[in-house]
């Protein structure tokens, strides 16, 4: 008897109509978001009467990017959003008949009933760090279908975990103690390009971003002050017509918060202490700065370099500070925008600490102070062998734009059609695949850091704790190593069951993708992790799979003759 696979009922909801996952952030990643080779291959598997045969991919990437040797994997949501909603509809099918006119209109009426509810999807959670060969992400599925999948998944995955990395490289090297803000979304590749960069930033490490629409899409806190443009907008005092400030505790109004200002900047000018004799300041700046916490009182933070940061935008800075701390609030800080960024923030510093001492301020001293200007992972890493003050960096056009490296180069291959194993070969060994359907995992040594990640057959006994277990690498016979693992941990987790009846993982919140990026790096050997001369992480096949792969490898490199 056969079985309608429609009528069974399967758990967890799973059809890939009734899903209930969201459709794709962006409205743009539909089934036409792909290059013509994938339907013209579909094409041809379906006029062969091979597009339903069953096939294995695997999504992965040959070489960590920015000359390091970890990768950190995003993008997982929006694949399965995307997998999730995979229909193609009547324009686009019709689209498709004008720019392929000799196919058989069979195939169009096949592609209207085309979704991913035969489709499985196995991968490694997002957020979590990677290494080179290892599956982020495994396919299984009719391979017209499967083979469609492929340009979408590279583009939402590619530039996603490149960013992703891109961001936990700037939280380590400016370590956990600095606050690190997102300012790339006007230097970004387009809207896209900069709604990607903030989503991503936040999960590989960043506290906050200045991009409002990915602030309302996926909950990213959002920081901000004022421009070079505000400052200068102003003319003078007599500009600010609303002198009102009602003091903190909502008891009491001070009717002039500019007379308040002024007298703190005279007390300032005259001060005979470490802070020096200031002569004038910039009258349009105070203005600016006066006006500016007029309106956020609770939040002032002012950028203090549009004329001159020691012998003005300190002292109005500091002004207005103290006028608000009269009333009972507190300013949050400054940014420097240029200059000296090591030298400027130090005598902030002890600017600060000056006012603090000479008015008996208490905690004046740890006014927060922001640091922007075109910086990068390079230039955090010197300002910390210089010595610096500065408390956090707005860092924007060398993060999003991944300007030390513009591409991760994500490939995916097919590893098993129909339970045959498939490798393909190149003479260059970094781009022979390891074939067939595989597990993955993660060993754990004493100290609790990682050893290696393994790659073993579909069917092998997973490695176990205390047990002795031959690593070797996939190509080079003379670097093997056993390992007694402490912990062991399977990397690829089931996101989209298909039919298959296995329990689907639930996709985490931005914030829970965020927290297992930190565990996760604070896990890896520091070696590893280094900016200059990281040790590569191992990654290694099973004894079994490594005899497996030069099996299939001889079995499949054709024979020369010489003549």
């Amino acid at each position: 008897m056969e079985i309608d696979s429609d009528s069974i009922a399967i758990p967890n909801g799973f059809s890939a109509a009734d899903s209930g996952v969201p459709a794709p952030t962006d409205p743009m990643v539909t089934p036409l978001l792909t290059d013509l080779y994938q339907f013209t291959m579909a094409y041809a598997y379906w006029k062969a009467g091979k597009h339903l045969d069953r096939a294995v991919f695997d999504l992965f990437f040959r070489k960590n990017p920015f000359g390091g040797e970890y990768t950190v994997f995003g993008g997982l949501e929006e694949c399965i959003r995307f997998i999730a909603n995979f229909k193609l509809k009547e324009d686009e099918i019709e689209y498709l008949r004008s720019v392929m006119p000799s196919c058989e209109d069979g195939f169009f009426e096949y592609l209207k009933e085309v979704d991913c509810s035969n489709v499985e999807l196995y991968a490694i959670p997002e957020g979590s760090v990677v290494f080179p060969k290892v599956p982020l992400m495994r396919i299984e599925g009719p391979v017209a279908v499967v083979q469609l999948l492929e340009t979408p998944f590279l583009s939402l995955v590619n530039y996603a975990s490149l960013v992703t990395t891109n961001a936990a490289r700037h939280r380590l090297v400016a370590g956990k103690s600095k606050s690190l803000l997102e300012f790339g979304l006007r230097r970004a590749q387009g809207p896209d390009g900069g709604i990607s960069a903030s989503r991503y930033c936040y999960m590989g490490g960043f506290d906050a971003t200045s991009n409002v629409a990915a602030g309302q899409l996926f909950g990213i806190p959002l920081r901000g002050t004022h421009s070079h443009a505000f400052v200068s907008s102003f003319m003078g005092l007599n500009e600010i017509v609303d002198k009102e400030l009602v003091y903190k505790d909502g008891l009491r109004k001070c009717e002039d918060f500019v007379s308040l200002v002024e007298n703190w900047l005279d007390k300032i000018q005259v001060l005979k202490s470490s802070i020096g004799i200031y002569g004038e300041t910039n009258k349009s700046e105070l203005a600016a700065f006066t006006s500016y916490a007029l309106a956020f009182p609770n939040t002032f933070l002012a950028l203090v370099d549009t004329y001159d940061v020691m012998r003005s935008g300190l002292p109005n800075f500091c002004a207005v500070a103290l006028a608000l701390n009269e009333l009972g609030y507190r300013a949050n800080g400054i940014r420097l925008d240029s200059g000296d960024l090591a030298y400027l923030s130090i005598e902030s510093r002890k600017f600060f600490n000056a006012v603090e001492k000479e008015f008996n301020i208490n905690k004046f001293g740890e006014i927060k102070i922001t640091a922007s200007n075109d910086l990068n992972e390079e230039t955090i890493d010197a300002l910390n062998k210089q010595g610096h003050e500065v408390d956090s960096f707005g860092i924007g056009t060398y993060l999003v734009t991944c300007f030390a490296q513009p591409a991760l180069g994500c490939v995916f291959k097919l590893v098993e059609i129909n339970n045959q194993p498939r490798i393909k070969l190149s003479e260059d060994i970094s781009k022979v695949s390891i074939p067939c359907k595989k597990r993955c995992y993660r060993l754990y040594g004493k100290e609790g850091y990682s050893l290696l990640d393994i790659l073993t057959g579909e069917n092998e006994p997973p490695p176990k704790v205390g047990e002795r277990i031959l690593c070797r690498h996939p190509f080079n016979e003379s670097k093997r190593a056993y390992v007694v693992p402490q912990q062991v941990e399977e990397l690829l987790k089931c996101y989209w069951p298909g039919n298959s009846l296995r329990k689907r993982e639930e996709l985490p919140s931005i914030e829970e993708i965020r927290s297992r990026c930190m565990r996760e790096l604070d896990r890896m050997r520091p070696d590893h992790l280094r900016r200059l001369n990281p040790t590569p992480f191992k990654v290694s096949v099973s004894a079994k799979l490594y005899d497996f792969i030069h099996f299939l490898w001889l079995s499949e490199a054709p024979v020369g003759e010489l003549q």
